[in-house]
Protein backbone atom coordinates (compact mmCIF):
# COMPACT_ATOMS: atom_id res chain seq x y z
CA UNK A 1 0.00 0.00 0.00
CA UNK A 2 1.27 3.50 -1.05
CA UNK A 3 2.77 5.90 2.07
CA UNK A 4 -0.80 7.93 2.74
CA UNK A 5 -0.87 11.45 2.14
CA UNK A 6 -1.06 13.43 5.44
CA UNK A 7 -1.26 17.11 3.63
CA UNK A 8 -5.23 16.15 2.03
CA UNK A 9 -8.02 17.59 3.74
CA UNK A 10 -10.88 14.69 5.25
CA UNK A 11 -13.90 15.14 6.53
CA UNK A 12 -14.13 13.24 9.69
CA UNK A 13 -17.24 14.29 10.94
CA UNK A 14 -20.44 15.69 10.17
CA UNK A 15 -21.59 19.15 11.77
CA UNK A 16 -24.63 16.94 13.07
CA UNK A 17 -21.99 15.12 15.14
CA UNK A 18 -21.06 18.08 17.14
CA UNK A 19 -24.01 18.55 19.35
CA UNK A 20 -23.33 20.55 22.50
CA UNK A 21 -21.69 19.03 25.65
CA UNK A 22 -20.53 15.73 23.33
CA UNK A 23 -17.11 14.73 22.54
CA UNK A 24 -16.81 12.64 18.93
CA UNK A 25 -14.48 9.76 18.31
CA UNK A 26 -12.85 10.21 14.88
CA UNK A 27 -10.34 8.66 12.75
CA UNK A 28 -8.16 9.62 10.07
CA UNK A 29 -5.19 7.04 8.72
CA UNK A 30 -4.91 5.25 11.64
CA UNK A 31 -4.77 8.07 14.16
CA UNK A 32 -7.65 8.59 16.66
CA UNK A 33 -8.68 12.06 17.01
CA UNK A 34 -11.73 13.80 19.99
CA UNK A 35 -13.67 16.27 18.05
CA UNK A 36 -15.80 18.66 20.12
CA UNK A 37 -17.74 21.78 20.34
CA UNK A 38 -17.24 24.68 22.64
CA UNK A 39 -20.26 26.49 23.82
CA UNK A 40 -18.93 29.61 21.71
CA UNK A 41 -18.72 27.42 18.85
CA UNK A 42 -15.17 26.62 18.22
CA UNK A 43 -14.46 22.85 16.78
CA UNK A 44 -11.65 21.08 18.53
CA UNK A 45 -9.85 18.47 17.30
CA UNK A 46 -7.37 16.94 19.41
CA UNK A 47 -5.13 13.55 19.48
CA UNK A 48 -7.56 11.41 21.64
CA UNK A 49 -5.29 10.62 24.26
CA UNK A 50 -5.15 12.37 27.84
CA UNK A 51 -1.47 13.29 28.51
CA UNK A 52 -1.34 11.54 31.62
CA UNK A 53 -2.14 8.24 31.26
CA UNK A 54 -3.51 7.90 27.22
CA UNK A 55 -6.57 7.29 28.00
CA UNK A 56 -9.09 8.58 25.21
CA UNK A 57 -10.30 11.90 25.21
CA UNK A 58 -13.59 11.21 23.99
CA UNK A 59 -14.61 9.46 26.72
CA UNK A 60 -14.34 12.56 28.39
CA UNK A 61 -16.48 15.23 29.74
CA UNK A 62 -17.16 18.49 27.57
CA UNK A 63 -18.72 21.06 29.76
CA UNK A 64 -18.61 23.50 27.17
CA UNK A 65 -15.45 25.49 27.83
CA UNK A 66 -13.19 22.58 29.08
CA UNK A 67 -12.78 18.96 28.38
CA UNK A 68 -12.40 16.52 31.50
CA UNK A 69 -10.72 13.06 31.24
CA UNK A 70 -12.59 10.55 33.21
CA UNK A 71 -9.70 9.42 34.79
CA UNK A 72 -7.93 11.48 36.49
CA UNK A 73 -10.01 14.39 36.50
CA UNK A 74 -7.18 16.07 34.08
CA UNK A 75 -8.88 19.59 32.71
CA UNK A 76 -7.64 20.94 29.16
CA UNK A 77 -8.80 24.22 27.60
CA UNK A 78 -10.93 25.13 24.38
CA UNK A 79 -8.80 26.24 21.39
CA UNK A 80 -5.24 25.59 23.27
CA UNK A 81 -5.63 22.33 24.52
CA UNK A 82 -2.96 23.54 27.43
CA UNK A 83 -3.94 21.58 30.50
CA UNK A 84 -5.78 24.01 33.17
CA UNK A 85 -6.13 21.73 36.25
CA UNK A 86 -4.60 18.18 37.77
CA UNK A 87 -6.79 17.47 40.54
CA UNK A 88 -3.67 15.18 42.21
CA UNK A 89 -1.44 18.81 42.58
CA UNK A 90 -4.42 21.17 43.64
CA UNK A 91 -2.13 23.94 44.72
CA UNK A 92 0.29 23.76 41.29
CA UNK A 93 -0.72 25.58 37.92
CA UNK A 94 0.11 22.87 35.07
CA UNK A 95 3.24 24.02 33.17
CA UNK A 96 2.95 25.82 29.93
CA UNK A 97 4.53 22.27 28.35
CA UNK A 98 1.62 20.42 29.29
CA UNK A 99 -0.20 20.83 25.98
CA UNK A 100 -1.82 18.28 23.97
CA UNK A 101 -1.97 18.07 19.97
CA UNK A 102 -4.33 19.69 18.79
CA UNK A 103 -5.14 19.53 14.37
CA UNK A 104 -6.78 22.20 11.98
CA UNK A 105 -10.60 22.50 11.94
CA UNK A 106 -12.78 23.76 9.24
CA UNK A 107 -16.73 23.53 9.31
CA UNK A 108 -18.26 23.51 5.47
CA UNK A 109 -20.39 22.07 3.39
CA UNK A 110 -21.96 20.20 7.11
CA UNK A 111 -18.80 18.45 7.40
CA UNK A 112 -15.70 18.99 9.83
CA UNK A 113 -12.52 18.71 7.95
CA UNK A 114 -9.23 18.33 9.12
CA UNK A 115 -5.89 16.75 7.80
CA UNK A 116 -2.09 16.01 9.87
CA UNK A 117 -0.50 18.20 8.18
CA UNK A 118 -3.09 19.93 5.86
CA UNK A 119 -1.50 22.07 2.31
CA UNK A 120 -3.91 24.51 0.72
CA UNK A 121 -7.62 24.93 1.16
CA UNK A 122 -10.51 22.43 2.22
CA UNK A 123 -12.03 21.76 -1.80
CA UNK A 124 -15.00 23.69 -3.17
CA UNK A 125 -18.03 21.93 -3.94
CA UNK A 126 -19.14 23.35 -7.51
CA UNK A 127 -22.73 23.00 -7.37
CA UNK A 128 -23.29 22.44 -3.84
CA UNK A 129 -24.59 26.17 -1.88
CA UNK A 130 -23.32 26.26 1.47
CA UNK A 131 -25.95 26.52 4.50
CA UNK A 132 -28.39 24.71 1.98
CA UNK A 133 -27.06 21.60 1.81
CA UNK A 134 -28.10 18.13 3.39
CA UNK A 135 -25.80 15.70 4.70
CA UNK A 136 -26.25 12.73 4.88
CA UNK A 137 -25.46 10.40 7.75
CA UNK A 138 -21.79 9.05 7.62
CA UNK A 139 -21.98 4.87 6.29
CA UNK A 140 -18.83 3.00 7.88
CA UNK A 141 -16.89 0.70 5.34
CA UNK A 142 -14.30 -2.53 6.51
CA UNK A 143 -13.05 -1.80 2.86
CA UNK A 144 -10.17 -0.18 1.97
CA UNK A 145 -11.08 4.12 0.57
CA UNK A 146 -9.95 3.66 -2.79
CA UNK A 147 -11.96 0.62 -3.52
CA UNK A 148 -14.74 2.07 -2.10
CA UNK A 149 -14.71 5.54 -3.89
CA UNK A 150 -14.04 3.08 -7.18
CA UNK A 151 -17.65 1.66 -6.57
CA UNK A 152 -19.41 4.80 -5.69
CA UNK A 153 -18.51 6.13 -9.39
CA UNK A 154 -21.01 3.33 -10.27
CA UNK A 155 -23.94 4.27 -7.66
CA UNK A 156 -26.79 5.02 -8.78
CA UNK A 157 -29.94 7.01 -6.98
CA UNK A 158 -33.25 9.10 -7.51
CA UNK A 159 -33.00 12.92 -7.47
CA UNK A 160 -34.43 14.16 -4.71
CA UNK A 161 -38.13 15.80 -6.19
CA UNK A 162 -38.43 11.97 -8.00
CA UNK A 163 -37.89 9.56 -5.15
CA UNK A 164 -40.79 6.97 -6.56
CA UNK A 165 -38.99 7.18 -10.23
CA UNK A 166 -36.86 3.94 -11.22
CA UNK A 167 -35.32 5.89 -14.73
CA UNK A 168 -33.37 8.43 -13.41
CA UNK A 169 -30.15 9.33 -15.36
CA UNK A 170 -26.60 9.46 -13.20
CA UNK A 171 -23.39 10.87 -14.77
CA UNK A 172 -19.96 11.17 -13.51
CA UNK A 173 -19.52 14.79 -12.90
CA UNK A 174 -16.20 14.63 -10.95
CA UNK A 175 -14.02 11.61 -9.41
CA UNK A 176 -10.80 11.41 -7.09
CA UNK A 177 -9.12 8.51 -5.39
CA UNK A 178 -11.12 9.28 -2.11
CA UNK A 179 -14.37 11.76 -3.67
CA UNK A 180 -17.07 10.97 -6.32
CA UNK A 181 -19.64 13.75 -7.68
CA UNK A 182 -22.70 12.56 -9.13
CA UNK A 183 -25.92 14.36 -10.79
CA UNK A 184 -29.53 12.54 -10.84
CA UNK A 185 -31.81 13.70 -13.35
CA UNK A 186 -35.50 12.50 -14.20
CA UNK A 187 -39.01 14.84 -15.11
CA UNK A 188 -37.66 18.01 -14.27
CA UNK A 189 -35.95 16.87 -11.37
CA UNK A 190 -31.72 17.07 -10.65
CA UNK A 191 -30.06 16.72 -7.63
CA UNK A 192 -26.31 17.01 -7.57
CA UNK A 193 -24.46 14.26 -4.78
CA UNK A 194 -20.57 14.85 -3.71
CA UNK A 195 -19.86 11.45 -1.75
CA UNK A 196 -16.20 11.97 0.49
CA UNK A 197 -14.53 8.53 1.08
CA UNK A 198 -12.76 9.04 4.84
CA UNK A 199 -9.75 6.66 4.95
CA UNK A 200 -9.72 5.58 8.88
CA UNK A 201 -7.37 2.75 8.58
CA UNK A 202 -6.19 0.73 5.68
CA UNK A 203 -8.76 -1.41 4.94
CA UNK A 204 -11.72 0.90 7.04
CA UNK A 205 -13.48 3.75 5.80
CA UNK A 206 -16.47 6.04 6.11
CA UNK A 207 -18.85 7.13 3.16
CA UNK A 208 -19.52 11.34 3.53
CA UNK A 209 -22.09 12.31 1.38
CA UNK A 210 -23.84 15.81 0.62
CA UNK A 211 -26.86 16.76 -1.14
CA UNK A 212 -26.65 20.22 -2.91
CA UNK A 213 -30.63 20.23 -2.24
CA UNK A 214 -31.57 20.50 1.28
CA UNK A 215 -35.35 19.19 1.14
CA UNK A 216 -37.11 19.62 4.31
CA UNK A 217 -40.18 18.08 6.63
CA UNK A 218 -40.98 14.21 5.15
CA UNK A 219 -39.21 14.80 2.00
CA UNK A 220 -36.12 15.09 4.32
CA UNK A 221 -36.89 11.70 5.98
CA UNK A 222 -37.46 10.18 2.70
CA UNK A 223 -34.39 11.49 0.90
CA UNK A 224 -32.08 10.17 3.84
CA UNK A 225 -34.22 7.02 4.10
CA UNK A 226 -33.49 6.38 -0.06
CA UNK A 227 -29.71 7.13 0.42
CA UNK A 228 -29.10 5.10 3.66
CA UNK A 229 -30.64 1.89 1.89
CA UNK A 230 -28.84 2.50 -1.18
CA UNK A 231 -25.38 3.35 0.08
CA UNK A 232 -25.88 0.46 2.70
CA UNK A 233 -26.21 -1.99 -0.24
CA UNK A 234 -22.96 -0.48 -1.58
CA UNK A 235 -20.96 -1.21 1.43
CA UNK A 236 -22.60 -5.19 2.10
CA UNK A 237 -20.95 -5.19 -1.75
CA UNK A 238 -18.01 -3.20 -1.19
CA UNK A 239 -17.07 -5.64 2.51
CA UNK A 240 -17.50 -9.22 0.89
CA UNK A 241 -14.99 -8.07 -1.70
CA UNK A 242 -13.05 -7.02 0.31
CA UNK A 243 -13.31 -10.18 2.90
CA UNK A 244 -11.57 -12.18 -0.36
CA UNK A 245 -8.71 -9.93 -0.45
CA UNK A 246 -5.60 -10.48 1.83
CA UNK A 247 -5.76 -8.03 5.41
CA UNK A 248 -3.88 -4.80 4.49
CA UNK A 249 -1.46 -4.10 6.98
CA UNK A 250 -3.27 -1.28 9.55
CA UNK A 251 -1.73 2.52 9.04
CA UNK A 252 0.93 3.20 11.74
CA UNK A 253 -0.10 7.27 12.63
CA UNK A 254 3.01 9.23 13.27
CA UNK A 255 3.21 10.59 16.88
CA UNK A 256 5.50 12.95 17.59
CA UNK A 257 6.05 14.65 21.51
CA UNK A 258 3.74 17.04 22.46
CA UNK A 259 4.72 20.82 23.42
CA UNK A 260 3.46 24.35 24.03
CA UNK A 261 4.62 25.85 20.74
CA UNK A 262 4.44 29.65 20.30
CA UNK A 263 3.69 31.67 17.07
CA UNK A 264 7.29 33.11 17.27
CA UNK A 265 10.64 33.05 19.24
CA UNK A 266 10.58 34.91 22.40
CA UNK A 267 11.99 38.22 22.07
CA UNK A 268 14.54 39.29 24.74
CA UNK A 269 14.22 42.92 25.67
CA UNK A 270 17.32 45.25 27.19
CA UNK A 271 16.03 44.60 30.79
CA UNK A 272 15.34 40.77 30.59
CA UNK A 273 11.74 40.25 30.50
CA UNK A 274 10.29 38.68 27.77
CA UNK A 275 7.91 39.81 25.72
CA UNK A 276 6.76 36.08 23.28
CA UNK A 277 3.72 37.82 22.18
CA UNK A 278 1.75 40.41 20.03
CA UNK A 279 -1.98 41.11 20.23
CA UNK A 280 -3.96 43.50 18.46
CA UNK A 281 -6.14 45.61 21.10
CA UNK A 282 -9.35 44.48 19.57
CA UNK A 283 -11.87 45.99 22.31
CA UNK A 284 -11.22 49.15 24.34
CA UNK A 285 -14.11 49.73 27.03
CA UNK A 286 -15.25 51.17 29.86
CA UNK A 287 -15.63 48.27 32.83
CA UNK A 288 -15.84 50.67 35.67
CA UNK A 289 -15.50 54.59 36.55
CA UNK A 290 -11.70 54.74 36.80
CA UNK A 291 -11.22 51.22 35.16
CA UNK A 292 -10.49 50.53 31.46
CA UNK A 293 -11.04 46.82 29.68
CA UNK A 294 -9.01 45.72 27.03
CA UNK A 295 -9.25 43.02 25.25
CA UNK A 296 -6.59 41.33 23.56
CA UNK A 297 -6.59 39.43 20.65
CA UNK A 298 -3.42 37.27 18.83
CA UNK A 299 -2.04 38.70 15.83
CA UNK A 300 -1.41 35.23 14.77
CA UNK A 301 -2.35 31.36 16.18
CA UNK A 302 -3.99 31.05 19.09
CA UNK A 303 -2.85 32.85 22.79
CA UNK A 304 -0.94 30.23 25.35
CA UNK A 305 -3.19 28.66 27.56
CA UNK A 306 -3.83 30.33 31.32
CA UNK A 307 -5.81 29.24 34.40
CA UNK A 308 -7.49 30.84 37.06
CA UNK A 309 -5.27 33.70 39.14
CA UNK A 310 -2.82 33.62 36.02
CA UNK A 311 -1.14 37.62 35.07
CA UNK A 312 0.87 39.08 31.59
CA UNK A 313 2.94 41.59 31.42
CA UNK A 314 1.74 44.31 28.78
CA UNK A 315 4.94 45.97 27.27
CA UNK A 316 3.64 49.30 26.61
CA UNK A 317 4.37 51.79 24.06
CA UNK A 318 6.13 54.44 26.43
CA UNK A 319 8.61 51.44 27.17
CA UNK A 320 7.15 50.70 30.73
CA UNK A 321 5.89 46.93 31.58
CA UNK A 322 3.46 46.53 34.08
CA UNK A 323 0.75 43.57 35.27
CA UNK A 324 -2.37 42.64 34.61
CA UNK A 325 -4.47 39.54 36.02
CA UNK A 326 -6.68 37.75 33.28
CA UNK A 327 -10.02 37.85 33.83
CA UNK A 328 -11.82 35.18 31.86
CA UNK A 329 -13.77 32.40 32.88
CA UNK A 330 -12.59 28.55 31.33
CA UNK A 331 -12.84 28.25 27.69
CA UNK A 332 -12.35 32.05 26.61
CA UNK A 333 -9.47 31.15 25.06
CA UNK A 334 -9.98 33.46 21.69
CA UNK A 335 -8.82 36.75 23.95
CA UNK A 336 -6.86 37.59 27.00
CA UNK A 337 -9.39 40.25 29.03
CA UNK A 338 -7.59 42.57 31.56
CA UNK A 339 -8.63 45.71 33.77
CA UNK A 340 -6.74 48.51 34.06
CA UNK A 341 -7.54 51.60 37.14
CA UNK A 342 -6.30 54.97 35.87
CA UNK A 343 -3.75 55.31 39.08
CA UNK A 344 -3.97 59.20 40.37
CA UNK A 345 -0.40 58.83 40.81
CA UNK A 346 0.81 56.99 37.57
CA UNK A 347 3.89 56.64 36.63
CA UNK A 348 3.29 56.31 33.06
CA UNK A 349 1.54 52.65 32.98
CA UNK A 350 -2.37 53.02 33.85
CA UNK A 351 -1.87 56.47 32.62
CA UNK A 352 -0.46 55.35 29.46
CA UNK A 353 -2.95 52.34 28.94
CA UNK A 354 -5.41 54.66 29.49
CA UNK A 355 -4.72 57.41 27.08
CA UNK A 356 -2.45 56.41 24.90
CA UNK A 357 -3.14 53.00 24.08
CA UNK A 358 -6.24 52.72 21.55
CA UNK A 359 -8.47 49.69 19.62
CA UNK A 360 -6.41 48.37 16.74
CA UNK A 361 -3.25 49.15 18.45
CA UNK A 362 -0.39 46.17 19.02
CA UNK A 363 0.89 45.65 21.83
CA UNK A 364 3.71 42.93 23.37
CA UNK A 365 2.89 40.99 25.95
CA UNK A 366 4.22 37.90 27.95
CA UNK A 367 3.08 34.58 27.66
CA UNK A 368 0.40 34.09 31.45
CA UNK A 369 2.48 33.43 34.44
CA UNK A 370 0.41 31.89 37.68
CA UNK A 371 1.98 32.47 41.05
CA UNK A 372 -1.50 32.61 42.12
CA UNK A 373 -3.13 29.62 41.35
CA UNK A 374 -6.59 28.34 42.49
CA UNK A 375 -7.27 24.75 44.32
CA UNK A 376 -10.82 23.15 43.39
CA UNK A 377 -10.57 21.02 46.20
CA UNK A 378 -11.97 23.00 48.90
CA UNK A 379 -15.26 22.22 50.93
CA UNK A 380 -15.74 25.98 50.24
CA UNK A 381 -14.19 28.59 48.93
CA UNK A 382 -13.77 32.47 50.24
CA UNK A 383 -13.01 35.50 47.75
CA UNK A 384 -12.49 38.71 48.70
CA UNK A 385 -10.96 41.76 46.31
CA UNK A 386 -10.42 45.23 46.85
CA UNK A 387 -11.38 47.18 44.36
CA UNK A 388 -8.90 46.21 41.06
CA UNK A 389 -8.14 43.30 42.94
CA UNK A 390 -11.17 41.77 41.50
CA UNK A 391 -9.52 40.64 37.98
CA UNK A 392 -7.64 37.66 39.30
CA UNK A 393 -10.69 36.43 41.80
CA UNK A 394 -13.16 37.49 38.79
CA UNK A 395 -11.42 34.70 37.00
CA UNK A 396 -11.08 32.43 39.75
CA UNK A 397 -15.07 32.59 40.35
CA UNK A 398 -16.31 31.82 36.97
CA UNK A 399 -14.01 28.82 36.92
CA UNK A 400 -15.85 27.54 40.27
CA UNK A 401 -19.34 28.00 39.28
CA UNK A 402 -18.67 26.71 35.95
CA UNK A 403 -17.58 23.26 37.87
CA UNK A 404 -20.55 24.07 40.36
CA UNK A 405 -18.16 24.28 43.13
CA UNK A 406 -19.18 26.30 46.19
CA UNK A 407 -17.75 29.75 46.25
CA UNK A 408 -19.00 33.22 47.93
CA UNK A 409 -17.33 36.39 46.25
CA UNK A 410 -17.05 39.06 48.07
CA UNK A 411 -16.17 42.70 46.44
CA UNK A 412 -15.04 45.78 48.10
CA UNK A 413 -16.00 48.83 46.49
CA UNK A 414 -16.82 52.29 46.98
CA UNK A 415 -19.89 52.52 44.98
CA UNK A 416 -21.67 50.00 42.57
CA UNK A 417 -20.12 52.33 39.38
CA UNK A 418 -16.79 51.07 40.86
CA UNK A 419 -17.22 47.86 40.25
CA UNK A 420 -16.02 46.18 37.21
CA UNK A 421 -16.51 44.15 34.53
CA UNK A 422 -20.41 44.18 35.69
CA UNK A 423 -21.39 41.79 33.05
CA UNK A 424 -19.58 38.81 34.45
CA UNK A 425 -20.98 39.95 38.33
CA UNK A 426 -23.74 39.63 37.39
CA UNK A 427 -23.40 35.93 35.88
CA UNK A 428 -22.18 34.68 39.27
CA UNK A 429 -25.82 35.43 40.70
CA UNK A 430 -26.20 34.88 44.70
CA UNK A 431 -22.81 34.14 45.04
CA UNK A 432 -21.72 37.35 44.89
CA UNK A 433 -21.56 39.61 47.70
CA UNK A 434 -20.93 43.36 47.47
CA UNK A 435 -19.32 45.88 50.26
CA UNK A 436 -20.01 49.38 49.38
CA UNK A 437 -18.84 52.97 50.87
CA UNK A 438 -17.28 51.01 54.22
CA UNK A 439 -14.48 53.41 55.77
CA UNK A 440 -11.15 50.92 56.43
CA UNK A 441 -13.36 50.23 60.52
CA UNK A 442 -15.59 49.44 59.09
CA UNK A 443 -13.84 47.20 56.08
CA UNK A 444 -12.18 45.49 59.27
CA UNK A 445 -15.08 44.18 61.19
CA UNK A 446 -16.40 42.77 57.84
CA UNK A 447 -13.65 40.87 57.47
CA UNK A 448 -13.73 39.56 60.76
CA UNK A 449 -16.99 38.59 60.48
CA UNK A 450 -16.37 36.94 56.89
CA UNK A 451 -13.09 35.23 58.39
CA UNK A 452 -15.00 33.82 61.40
CA UNK A 453 -15.10 30.43 62.39
CA UNK A 454 -12.51 28.51 60.36
CA UNK A 455 -13.17 24.76 59.36
CA UNK A 456 -10.91 22.58 57.75
CA UNK A 457 -11.45 22.19 53.83
CA UNK A 458 -12.09 26.20 53.28
CA UNK A 459 -9.60 28.10 51.63
CA UNK A 460 -9.48 32.32 51.06
CA UNK A 461 -8.24 34.32 48.46
CA UNK A 462 -7.59 37.89 48.93
CA UNK A 463 -6.38 40.15 46.53
CA UNK A 464 -6.75 44.14 46.81
CA UNK A 465 -5.00 46.72 48.19
CA UNK A 466 -2.14 46.50 50.63
CA UNK A 467 -3.67 47.91 53.70
CA UNK A 468 -6.44 45.80 53.41
CA UNK A 469 -4.78 42.71 52.30
CA UNK A 470 -2.32 43.22 55.84
CA UNK A 471 -5.36 43.52 57.84
CA UNK A 472 -7.29 40.29 56.33
CA UNK A 473 -4.11 38.16 56.52
CA UNK A 474 -3.68 39.40 60.41
CA UNK A 475 -7.39 38.26 61.15
CA UNK A 476 -7.44 35.16 59.25
CA UNK A 477 -4.22 34.33 61.71
CA UNK A 478 -5.91 35.88 64.75
CA UNK A 479 -8.73 33.68 63.97
CA UNK A 480 -6.97 30.66 63.54
CA UNK A 481 -6.94 30.36 59.66
CA UNK A 482 -3.10 28.22 58.54
CA UNK A 483 -1.13 29.97 56.22
CA UNK A 484 -1.65 27.00 53.59
CA UNK A 485 -5.40 27.95 53.37
CA UNK A 486 -4.87 32.07 53.12
CA UNK A 487 -3.67 32.68 49.97
CA UNK A 488 -3.05 36.47 48.47
CA UNK A 489 -2.05 38.41 46.30
CA UNK A 490 -0.66 42.21 46.30
CA UNK A 491 -0.80 45.12 43.41
CA UNK A 492 3.05 46.04 44.29
CA UNK A 493 5.31 45.81 47.34
CA UNK A 494 4.40 48.82 49.51
CA UNK A 495 7.54 47.82 52.02
CA UNK A 496 10.56 50.20 51.85
CA UNK A 497 13.55 48.11 49.95
CA UNK A 498 16.89 48.05 52.08
CA UNK A 499 19.64 47.55 49.48
CA UNK A 500 22.68 48.88 51.41
CA UNK A 501 24.06 45.20 52.35
CA UNK A 502 26.61 43.68 50.21
CA UNK A 503 26.97 39.59 50.45
CA UNK A 504 28.08 36.75 48.54
CA UNK A 505 25.44 34.45 46.01
CA UNK A 506 26.72 31.20 45.33
CA UNK A 507 24.96 29.37 42.34
CA UNK A 508 25.18 25.69 43.00
CA UNK A 509 23.87 23.93 39.68
CA UNK A 510 26.03 26.59 37.83
CA UNK A 511 29.20 26.56 40.04
CA UNK A 512 29.77 30.29 40.16
CA UNK A 513 30.28 32.85 42.97
CA UNK A 514 29.28 36.39 42.73
CA UNK A 515 29.41 39.35 44.57
CA UNK A 516 26.31 41.33 45.11
CA UNK A 517 27.44 44.93 45.81
CA UNK A 518 24.84 47.26 47.97
CA UNK A 519 22.82 49.37 45.42
CA UNK A 520 22.17 46.08 42.75
CA UNK A 521 19.29 43.32 43.09
CA UNK A 522 20.73 39.05 42.98
CA UNK A 523 18.61 38.91 40.14
CA UNK A 524 20.89 41.61 38.21
CA UNK A 525 24.12 39.87 38.96
CA UNK A 526 22.99 36.81 37.76
CA UNK A 527 22.04 37.52 34.35
CA UNK A 528 24.94 39.92 34.10
CA UNK A 529 26.44 36.64 34.08
CA UNK A 530 24.89 34.44 31.55
CA UNK A 531 22.22 33.22 33.93
CA UNK A 532 18.68 32.91 32.70
CA UNK A 533 15.83 34.48 35.35
CA UNK A 534 12.46 34.85 34.72
CA UNK A 535 10.86 37.70 36.09
CA UNK A 536 7.86 40.32 36.27
CA UNK A 537 7.27 42.23 38.19
CA UNK A 538 10.69 42.59 39.69
CA UNK A 539 9.21 44.49 42.78
CA UNK A 540 8.89 41.05 45.07
CA UNK A 541 4.92 41.17 44.30
CA UNK A 542 4.20 38.78 41.83
CA UNK A 543 6.80 35.68 42.96
CA UNK A 544 7.76 34.69 39.11
CA UNK A 545 11.85 34.97 40.39
CA UNK A 546 11.14 33.02 43.49
CA UNK A 547 14.44 30.51 43.89
CA UNK A 548 15.44 28.25 46.48
CA UNK A 549 17.89 28.60 49.30
CA UNK A 550 20.10 25.76 50.14
CA UNK A 551 22.22 27.61 52.46
CA UNK A 552 22.00 30.99 54.44
CA UNK A 553 19.37 33.20 55.89
CA UNK A 554 17.34 34.98 53.36
CA UNK A 555 16.64 39.18 54.17
CA UNK A 556 12.87 39.06 53.11
CA UNK A 557 11.78 42.25 51.72
CA UNK A 558 8.78 41.07 49.36
CA UNK A 559 4.92 40.72 49.54
CA UNK A 560 4.70 37.56 47.86
CA UNK A 561 6.30 34.74 50.80
CA UNK A 562 3.73 33.90 53.81
CA UNK A 563 4.94 34.07 57.35
CA UNK A 564 5.05 30.34 57.62
CA UNK A 565 7.40 30.50 54.18
CA UNK A 566 9.61 33.40 55.12
CA UNK A 567 10.46 31.68 59.05
CA UNK A 568 11.43 28.44 56.61
CA UNK A 569 14.13 30.52 55.02
CA UNK A 570 13.79 28.30 51.83
CA UNK A 571 13.05 30.49 49.64
CA UNK A 572 13.92 33.84 48.28
CA UNK A 573 12.62 36.85 45.62
CA UNK A 574 15.86 37.45 43.87
CA UNK A 575 14.43 40.89 42.54
CA UNK A 576 14.15 42.46 46.15
CA UNK A 577 15.42 40.37 48.68
CA UNK A 578 19.18 39.69 50.17
CA UNK A 579 20.92 37.94 53.02
CA UNK A 580 21.65 38.78 55.98
CA UNK A 581 24.04 35.96 56.06
CA UNK A 582 27.75 36.57 54.40
CA UNK A 583 27.02 33.94 52.22
CA UNK A 584 23.91 32.46 50.41
CA UNK A 585 23.87 29.79 48.06
CA UNK A 586 21.01 28.90 45.69
CA UNK A 587 19.44 26.62 43.52
CA UNK A 588 20.68 27.99 40.40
Amino acid sequence: MPEPDRSRWHPIAASHDLPFRHVYHAQLLGREFAVWRADDGYVNVWENRCLHRGVRLSIGMNDGRELKCQYHGWRYANRTAGCTYIPAHPADAPARTITNRTFPAVERYGLVWSAEEPVGEVPALAGVTEGRQLVLRGIPVNAAAEDVAERLRSYRFQPNGALDGKDAEVALEAASDTSVALRSREAGADTLAVFFVQPVDAGRSVIRGVLDDDAEGPQRIAVMRHHNRLLSKLRDEAEREAAGKPAPASIEPVYERVSAELAEMPEVTPHGRKAALRVEVARKFAAADGIAGFELRPIKGLLPTFQPGAHIDVHMPNGEIRQYSITNGPGESASYVIGVKLEPDSKGGSKCMHETVREGDVLAISEPRNNFPLRRDALKTLFIAGGIGITPLLAMAQALQNQRLAFELHYFAQNESQMAFRDRLAALGSSLRPHLGLDPAATGAELRRLLHGYEAGRQVYLCGPGPMLEAARSIAAELGWPDSSVHFEYFKNTNTIDDSSSFEVALARSVMTLQVPAGRTILEVIRENGIEMPSSCEQGACGTCLCTVIEGEPDHQDVYLNDAERRAGTKILTCVSRSKSPRLVLDL
